[in-house]
């Protein structure tokens, strides 16, 4: 039986993070502006980004990162990462992309953004429950 063709990048890497961001309480996924997104109450992560360098110049496509809320405390920091940028119309409200295709993904680095981002975001009793049954990031194999 032939083998299953390997799937290219970035479709590769959508089904981990989705897989990482469903195991949130609470969480569901949408397509919103031809993006898969993740909710809880509110959103917390987008697959697929873009940046603006300069007012009039061409969006920067980044078809394979994840957009996440970061923790302001942490958000210079990240900053500093050149994996890292303000994505288009996120970025003021505190957002930041991490590009997938820069460097081999750490996928531990992934979930605890997204437990970051989730936690900026989801209500007192998502966040309850997440602490009483644990994060993803904390049951990722390896940990």
């Amino acid at each position: 039986m032939p083998s299953r063709p390997a799937l290219p990048d970035a479709a590769a890497h959508l089904v981990e993070v989705r897989r990482l961001a469903l195991a949130f309480p609470g969480t569901e996924e949408r397509v919103s502006h031809g993006r898969v997104t993740f909710r809880a109450r509110l959103l917390f992560a987008v697959f697929s980004g873009m940046t603006k360098a300069a007012p009039g110049t061409p969006l920067r496509q980044y078809p394979d990162s994840v957009l996440v809320k970061v923790d302001p405390a942490e958000l210079t920091a990240l900053s500093q990462d050149p994996r890292f940028y303000l994505p288009a119309y996120y970025g003021p409200a505190g957002w930041l992309g991490l590009d997938l295709a820069a460097a081999p993904v750490d996928w531990q680095e992934v979930a605890e953004l997204l437990d970051m981002s989730y936690r900026e975001v989801a209500g007192r009793r998502l966040v309850a429950r997440l602490d009483a049954e644990g994060s993803p990031a904390e049951r990722l194999p390896g940990r």
